[in-house]
């Protein structure tokens, strides 16, 4: 166990190393579930926002996610949070390799949301339950595209950054 002194008291540095991080990835993560799921409710679905909820479940249990009213809503909303907490602990664990990850938060931020995008799309959806999308408009694919640089991953990395002094 790492300790420093600090005045009159001795703090233990693991500690104090394992509290920024899991703020880090808490703060991060809850940004990025609360503002990702705002875009995707005002772009896909204002009306019934619902249905966003109920097809991120559908990663899980498919098209019948879209009949099991709160319940299917509520393990989307459980599904979407891990998924944005898991993408902020990828971040930080990275960040704590790739110094350069926290110098440049803004940049590799940018990258970092592209970067989930691309993993989002072409592995966690083909491998899931998510009924296959089939005529999405190109303005609706390249507004999401970049939503991720600013939305995902630029989140992300300034509350890595933030909490990693």
């Amino acid at each position: 166990m790492a300790t420093r002194a600090e005045g009159n008291s001795v703090v233990n540095t693991d500690r104090a190393t394992g509290a920024r991080a899991l703020r880090a990835i808490f703060v991060g993560g809850l940004t990025v579930g609360v503002l990702d799921l705002t875009y995707a409710v005002l772009v896909y679905s204002p009306r019934q926002p619902i249905l966003i909820l109920q097809g991120i479940a559908s990663g899980v249990l498919g098209a019948k996610s879209y009949v099991g009213g709160a319940r299917t809503a509520a393990l989307g909303i459980i599904l979407h949070f891990l998924i944005a907490l898991g993408a902020a602990a990828v971040y930080y664990v990275a960040s704590r390799h790739v110094p350069f990850l926290i110098q440049h938060a803004v940049l590799c931020g940018l990258v970092y949301g592209a970067l989930v995008y691309l993993f989002m799309h072409l592995v966690v959806l083909p491998l899931s339950a998510f009924p296959p999308l089939h005529n999405t408009r190109f303005i609706y694919t390249a507004a999401e595209f970049v939503w991720h640089w600013f939305g995902v991953g630029l989140p992300i990395a300034l509350s890595v950054r933030h909490y990693s002094g």
